[in-house]
């Protein structure tokens, strides 16, 4: 079994819709709005998977609000915040292993992101707003 259709069948049975898919290119995009999950990429580029969830816009380039993204960091069970390539975009970005991956690694990935979404929630839309939030 490919990789892509290994990880298509976990997302199924995870519940998550597969909004758009380049079967050539091995990539998904999914939605689990319940989980604060919409339009994530999943990308099979063997050897690694490669989740990524665009977060927000920075309207600034707050130190503060760079300081507290490294200080989630720390905290986040997989993954980690992350910009793009211009610097501009806050991304949450998450890679595994595709040689061995099991629905139940997937499963604490995709998790992951949603219980930070769930946590962390009003601080991202503050930071999205260009507002200072203490966290």
């Amino acid at each position: 079994m490919q990789y892509q259709d290994k990880i298509k069948n976990f997302l199924l049975e995870l519940g998550y819709e597969i909004v758009d898919e380049d079967a050539a290119e091995g990539l998904f995009v999914v939605d689990k709005e319940e989980n604060g999950i919409k339009n994530m990429i999943v990308d099979c580029e063997d050897p690694i998977l490669i989740l990524e969830q665009y977060l927000f816009e920075l309207p600034t380039e707050d130190s503060y609000v760079f300081q507290s993204l490294l200080k989630k960091n720390r905290e986040i069970i997989h993954g980690a915040f992350v910009l793009d390539e211009d610097g501009k975009r806050v991304l949450f970005r998450d890679t595994l292993q595709l040689e061995n991956i099991d629905i139940n690694e997937l499963e604490g990935s995709l998790n992951s992101l949603g219980l930070l979404l769930t946590e962390y929630y009003d601080q991202i839309i503050a930071f999205a707003r260009g507002e200072a939030v203490h966290v």
